[in-house]
């Protein structure tokens, strides 16, 4: 194997420039040589930034490049399953942005159609990368706080919903683009597996969709059982408009631990007219971006390596089992038990 991974990015968005500039120059043994988008225009302003040799508008041309040796998959949610498996097929290894895909059965297709052509395939869930949620995974790992008891986390975000977003029958809605990750994070700290779901939600916040929309929530809360009688609790929302908000809080037997605040700095400004002031994390970009750059190193390290990429298929799939069965909780107002 080369000891210089050529990666082709699909999907120039906000959210896929993040790995796009990370590719560029802040990853070791790592060069972005294609960028890929339908969008005319969003792949002349990436272009304008890292300046890559090959442009393409239709993803098939540029998997028949050989020397691209691995895609990076940043699309609507919908496109991710069709985007790997013709990636698989052109013996392109895979990084996926979170959630891996639609359902169950889209993911298992993508995780076999890796194995048979031996490329990797690594799920975008960069906490597992942020430091302080490793500190608190080392934390629960040393019996610090006891047993596990209680896993919390919240995932608020402000941007206004994508057009394409209100349709949860292509996004899954916020369940699906927002709490992936919270899904993630609780069967990492926990150790465990879901065994039941109850979710509840609701539209709060753009009431002008209801009419053609009138399954699209913007809130949801959700109430987890593990199979070994641990508790979970999750938190979600999109279009706040406060800021970005990411915290997470693990409940033992003989302690607890606290993950994130809502502060951008460690600064509190105290005025004249007795207000205390401290400005809010204002985008995940900001608060995660040493964790975007960490896995996506982690990627070009399990290729290089030959190891398993430390979020692998099987999490992205398990991820997507519990948001599929949240959206039917939510849908069905109901409880809903998570086959194994």
């Amino acid at each position: 194997m080369t000891e210089l991974i050529r990666i082709c990015l699909i999907g120039t968005g906000r959210a896929g420039m993040i790995h796009g500039r990370n590719f560029a120059g802040r990853i070791k043994n790592a060069e972005l040589i294609a960028l890929c988008d339908p969008s005319k225009e969003s792949l002349e302003t990436a272009q304008k930034e890292v300046d890559c040799p090959y442009l393409y508008q239709d993803y098939h041309e540029a998997l028949q490049n050989p020397a691209i040796d691995a895609v990076v998959i940043v699309t609507p949610t919908v496109y991710h399953k069709e985007i790997a498996l013709a990636a698989a097929a052109a013996k392109k290894h895979i990084f996926c942005e979170k959630p891996l895909a639609m359902d169950e059965s889209e993911c298992l297709a993508m995780i076999q159609a890796a194995e048979e052509n031996h490329v990797k395939l690594q799920v975008g869930f960069m906490r597992r990368f942020d430091a302080s949620f490793q500190e608190a995974k080392k934390v629960v790992d040393s019996g610090v706080i006891g047993d596990v008891v209680m896993v919390k986390s919240l995932t608020h975000g402000p941007s206004e919903p994508k057009p394409w977003m209100f349709d949860i029958h292509k996004s899954n809605g916020p369940i699906g683009e927002v709490n992936s990750h919270d899904f993630d994070t609780l069967r990492w700290l926990t150790g465990s597996e879901v065994t039941s779901i109850y979710a509840s939600g609701g539209n709060y916040r753009s009431p002008e969709v209801r009419n053609e929309f009138p399954d699209y929530y913007d809130t949801v809360a959700m109430n987890l059982r593990f199979e070994d009688g641990k508790l979970g609790l999750i938190d979600g929302a999109q279009y706040v408009q406060y800021g970005y908000d990411a915290r997470t809080e693990i409940l033992g037997t003989k302690g607890s631990i606290l993950v994130g605040d809502q502060g951008k700095h460690n600064i509190v400004v105290a005025t004249s007219n007795q207000q205390l002031i401290r400005p809010t994390m204002h985008s995940w970009m900001y608060l995660f971006r040493e964790a975007y750059i960490a896995e996506d190193q982690a990627f070009v390290d399990c290729i290089l390596k030959d190891t398993a990429p430390q979020c692998t298929g099987h999490d992205g799939l398990m991820a997507v089992r519990l948001v599929n069965a949240g959206l039917t909780s939510l849908l069905e107002n109901r409880i809903v038990e998570v086959e194994r």
